[in-house]
């Protein structure tokens, strides 16, 4: 949403740039043959008029080539060296020359500055890892790692609770959630504890925290804790999997009871702690995302990296595993894990949120590294049931049954890599570890945290309302919620065309080095076409807010509203789309008038 920049005065500088480089060596060149002929230096001012002039006519062709009425000079789709590679001939005192050079030059992107009056104020907050739960009394709080919690009216601004909320646990539940493990490299006693998620069970009448307590070698468990209100207090009520088991502390799990085997199975030595084998098979047992299907029975979902995400039945009156559901052991099931949904094999994957939308149950990854330079980024698969087959626009599994590096790789559906509007002060990336929810009134949105290219580690929680197209597929929006409502009726083709900045979320990015997907400039044009740094043709679905774009021979399918830019006032319409065949997102922001 925000005006391209004409590359007028870019235009000018980098013609005149190169003019007056091409005219210093043109005239020590000059300066240079006529020592050659044994020129005096007396021969008085129209040799030096006839070098002044040679030098403007140089200087005005150069600059009306690269500036002039009826050519358009492009500003720079990216931060990007531009190299140009301009030569002159001549003759001079009878003989003939040729300079050639090999220009190098950092073109960038200027940010558009917005208008005071224009400005809205927004208060983040940081909270790793935020899983989202909207209370009775219609608040919104996000529960994260380190035991953060931060709470909302609007999902806008957002006010920190960390310190009430860790205070409120006594010594004795500390204790009860350490009892398995405790993270050796932990300082705080909250350290170790990573990705609560919260709901509330009408049958026990209480609210549930599931809670991954990471320890060493994979010995980590997943905990329930219960509570009469949100905030708690809350108290140790069990735990629903262990994992890193081996005899040493087998006794203190429910394998036992699960299996029926009174000592470790031989597939977990085989495939054991100790001889770091643990995770070619078995689950991290981290990251719980609890929910209920369509019937109102209780899912676990679970697990990071390492032997994969699996899927686990719980008992909707305790809130526990339900032992009355047995799983098979095979290549994508175990007996005591439950059933694998996703992943495996060491490739990258954590963080599983199952939300149902509409007619399908869409399942959340996050790909990468979480660190500002690790290449995270939220994937999404779906099914029509709970325990999968989850798969990809494409039809891709959301399973891996080979190591494969996946951070780029085009499996899932990517809903946004690493991007930067021409507004944005830094470019945001590592984007990851969701949550997301359907609110009352049917809207819903993804909740995640996200770093940014300013060389630290800092997060903050960012909120984006999601759509499903035509074809049932998820797109999220290409500023942060400030309350949009999708028109159902779609807007007019009047509203929709004209000047835009696309940003295409191409997979592959350098994201080590902090590169960023940024803005190109297109027009919507009122014929149906579509022209600029893209070519193709766009149309509206009479009625509906469907909107299709075909962008240099790819589909993309998607929807238009009007949308507020990212903390302003400024309200344009923009279009978020899923291409059919190169399952890439695309975003476009009308222009407005700076």
């Amino acid at each position: 949403g925000q005006t391209p920049q004409n590359g007028t005065i870019n235009g000018i500088v980098v013609g005149v740039i190169v003019a007056a480089v091409i005219i210093i060596v043109l005239l020590l060149v000059m300066l240079g043959l006529k020592k050659k002929k044994g020129s005096d230096s007396n021969n008085g001012a129209g040799s030096s008029l006839k070098m002044f002039l040679m030098a403007f006519g140089v200087l005005s062709l150069l600059t009306s080539g690269l500036y002039a009425p009826g050519v358009s000079v492009k500003a720079a789709s990216t931060d990007e060296e531009v190299i140009l590679r301009p030569y002159v001939k001549f003759t001079y005192a009878g003989q003939e020359a040729m300079i050639r050079m090999v220009l190098k030059m950092s073109m960038s992107q200027v940010k558009v500055d917005i208008p005071a009056d224009k400005k809205v104020s927004v208060k983040t907050t940081a909270c790793h890892d935020p899983s989202i739960f909207k209370d009775t009394d219609g608040t919104y709080y996000v529960f994260g790692t380190h035991m953060a919690l931060s709470k909302s009216t609007d999902l806008i601004n957002w006010s920190n609770m960390d310190k009430a909320f860790r205070d409120s646990f006594t010594k004795e539940v500390k204790d009860q959630i350490r009892a398995y493990n405790e993270d050796s490299s932990a300082g705080n006693w909250f350290d170790y504890l990573w990705a609560p998620d919260v709901i509330y069970n009408e049958e026990m009448g209480k609210y549930c925290m599931y809670l991954s307590a990471n320890g060493d070698n994979w010995i980590s468990n997943i905990v329930l804790l219960t509570a009469d209100t949100v905030t708690g207090p809350y108290e140790y009520a069990g735990t629903i999997v262990y994992g890193g088991f081996t005899e040493s502390n087998y006794d203190a799990t429910d394998v036992a009871l699960v299996t029926g085997e009174d000592s470790v199975p031989e597939r977990y030595i085989k495939h054991g702690v100790s001889n770091r084998k643990w995770g070619d098979e078995y689950p991290n047992c981290i990251d719980p995302c609890v929910f209920y299907d369509d019937a109102g029975n209780l899912w676990m979902s679970y697990g990071s990296w390492s032997g994969g995400i699996f899927l686990l039945k719980l008992d909707n009156s305790t809130g526990l595993r339900d032992y009355t559901v047995s799983y098979e052991t095979n290549a994508h099931s175990d007996a005591y894990f439950g059933k694998k949904i996703a992943g495996g094999k060491y490739v990258s994957g954590e963080a599983s949120y199952i939300q149902r939308i509409g007619d399908y149950y869409y399942l959340f990854i996050s790909y990468g590294n979480l660190e500002a330079k690790g290449g995270y980024n939220v994937r999404v698969f779906r099914s029509k049931n709970v325990d999968g087959e989850y798969v990809d626009e494409l039809g891709n599994s959301a399973l891996f049954d080979s190591y494969i590096f996946n951070y780029n790789l085009s499996v899932g559906v990517r809903l946004f890599g690493g991007y930067k509007w021409r507004t944005n002060l830094t470019g945001r990336v590592a984007q990851g570890h969701n949550s997301a929810f359907v609110d009352d009134d049917g809207k819903a949105y993804i909740v995640y945290h996200s770093r940014t290219t300013n060389g630290t580690e800092a997060h903050f929680v960012k909120v984006n309302q999601l759509f499903t197209t035509k074809e049932g597929w998820l797109v999220a929006s290409p500023f942060e919620t400030s309350g949009e409502t999708l028109n159902e009726n779609g807007l007019s083709a009047e509203e929709v065309a004209g000047d835009y900045e696309m940003i295409l979320h191409k997979l592959d990015i350098d994201y080590a080095n902090y590169e960023v997907n940024v803005p190109s400039f297109i027009s919507l044009n009122a014929d149906g076409t579509i022209t600029g740094a893209a070519s193709g043709s766009w149309s509206l679905e009479a009625g509906t807010p469907y909107i299709e774009l075909v962008i240099d021979g790819e589909t993309y399918s998607g929807v238009a509203l009007m949308q507020n830019i990212d903390g302003t006032s400024i309200e344009t319409p923009v279009f978020t789309a899923l291409g059919k065949t190169n399952q890439l997102t695309v975003w476009g922001s009308k222009s407005f008038s700076e």
